[in-house]
């Protein structure tokens, strides 16, 4: 009896549904409509009644009324008028954080953007010679002075700058590198699988934890073409360890007359000690060294575009621009604007222009007081308490692994709502608040929080309220 009372009640519910015209009739959609215009409230039209349906007939309904319709509705079609792509607060304390875009761009990265963006520009075309050029001469000269390379190339992402790289100098041969390098990161991103598509053939040397530099001269035959080193960016291996120093390593491939690659991944262009930082080596200390090429990421620790940054030795650049899979992976004018804008903070000595250089560099002492001021606001707002308490940020983007940065936290809870609660409701405020859960706990660390966004972080609280 129960089942047909429940199955005549949701046909009955069923049959109540106003129709899509209906719906479009009311004085709210109309408005809604003239609003944001008639295809986009017509779609979010049939999306609400069809979830209504679904609803209805799989239990989980058990009522509507017409005014929660054209709620729902609205919400909708805003939903579908706005951009997928949109900008989100992140309170987490995670400054490359890769779900979230990694590295926020600078004020001037962002103008320079835009200027290029909205007309025409000298990408490929020399004003010198009023010919045409290329489209590496506007990042080439920067890095040469930045980090005394020879010769820079810039694709769209490191994991490109490492095929291209091993593609070119290093197809149908062998590339030797030590088992404790032969890294995975984020997305399932393996050396392993690179290289094997790259059409180079690993050559692994050594053990996990301890590779000798007679380890590397042991495997070299006639079919080695190069010698790789990877940076343990995103991971640590501690306590019986050895591995050789980059200078032994150079000596050793250049004694055998191969080339010599890095891939430094996080892409550190400044000595970070002064942060705690002693094991991310700057791009040009590498190249100092005796790495011929060197590769690494242009949002992460450099604070740019996502970018693949290859830059070395000419001999061995001038091979690789001249792959025909470059132009499959070249940057587009945009990057390279943005790229350009960001190395020329380095070279003015600006580092705290980089919102990702700023933000590691953040005095605790700001922080607090931020803290202390949104705590107090938080806590005048009905059913919320709020207080700062000692915490960690971290760098994040696969950077510095182990490494945190001392911060302080908001902690706030609610008199009703739980923690996962309140997370939920402050993703789905506009802007999109993201914050951290722990221990029943929600946490808001400000040091990647730009100042002005405090403001909205206290009116998403109050709208909460």
């Amino acid at each position: 009896m129960g089942n047909e009372s429940n199955a005549s009640a949701a046909a009955a519910m069923l049959r109540q549904i106003p129709a899509v015209d209906e719906l479009l009739a009311t004085d709210t959609v109309k408005q809604l409509e003239a609003e944001l215009g008639h295809r986009v409230v017509l779609e979010a039209t049939r999306n609400v009644l069809q979830n209504l349906r679904e609803g209805i007939t799989n239990g989980t309904v058990k009522s509507f009324s017409p005014a929660k319709l054209e709620e729902e509705v609205m919400v909708a079609a805003r939903d579908l008028a706005g951009y997928s792509l949109q900008p989100v607060i992140n309170a987490t304390g995670v400054i490359l954080h890769t779900n979230l875009g990694r590295a926020p761009l600078a004020r001037e990265a962002i103008e320079h953007l835009a200027e290029i963006a909205g007309c025409y520009s000298n990408l490929e075309y020399d004003l010198e010679e009023g010919r045409r050029g290329k489209r590496d001469t506007h990042t080439d000269r920067l890095f040469a002075e930045l980090v005394g390379a020879e010769r820079t190339l810039v694709v769209n992402n490191n994991a490109a700058a490492v095929f291209l790289t091993l593609n070119t100098l290093a197809e149908g041969g062998e590339v030797i590198v030590s088992r404790g390098e032969l890294i995975e990161i984020g997305g399932s991103f393996r050396i392993p699988d690179i290289c094997a598509k790259s059409g180079a053939v690993l050559r692994e040397v050594g053990t996990t934890n301890r590779t000798r530099l007679a380890d590397y001269a042991g495997a070299i035959n006639e079919n080695t073409k190069a010698l790789l080193r990877v940076h343990p960016s995103n991971f640590r291996v501690v306590g019986f360890t050895e591995r050789p120093a980059l200078r032994e390593l150079a000596g050793l491939a250049h004694e055998h007359y191969l080339p010599l690659i890095e891939d430094l991944g996080s892409g550190c262009l400044v000595d970070l000690s002064s942060l705690g930082i002693q094991d991310e080596p700057p791009v040009g200390a590498s190249l100092k060294e005796g790495a011929d090429v060197v590769t690494f990421s242009g949002d992460k620790l450099l604070g740019g575009p996502q970018a693949g940054v290859i830059t070395g030795k000419r001999e061995f650049l001038d091979r690789i621009r001249r792959n025909p899979l470059f132009r499959a992976l070249r940057v587009d004018k945009l990057t390279i604007a943005a790229l350009e804008a960001t190395v020329r903070f380095y070279l003015d000595g600006n580092l705290d222009a980089v919102p990702a250089m700023r933000m590691m560099r953040l005095p605790i002492e700001d922080l607090a007081e931020r803290a202390g001021l949104l705590a107090e606001k938080f806590s005048k707002i009905a059913s919320f308490s709020a207080r700062v308490e000692d915490g960690e940020s971290v760098i994040g983007g696969g950077s510095t692994p182990g490494h945190v940065l001392v911060s302080k936290l908001v902690t706030v809870t609610h008199r009703s709502l739980s923690a996962a609660q309140l997370e939920a409701a402050l993703r789905r405020n506009a802007p999109p608040v993201i914050a951290r859960v722990e221990r029943d706990r929600l946490l808001l660390d400000l040091r990647t929080v730009f100042e002005e966004q405090d403001a909205e972080i206290v009116r998403a609280f109050e709208r909460l309220a």
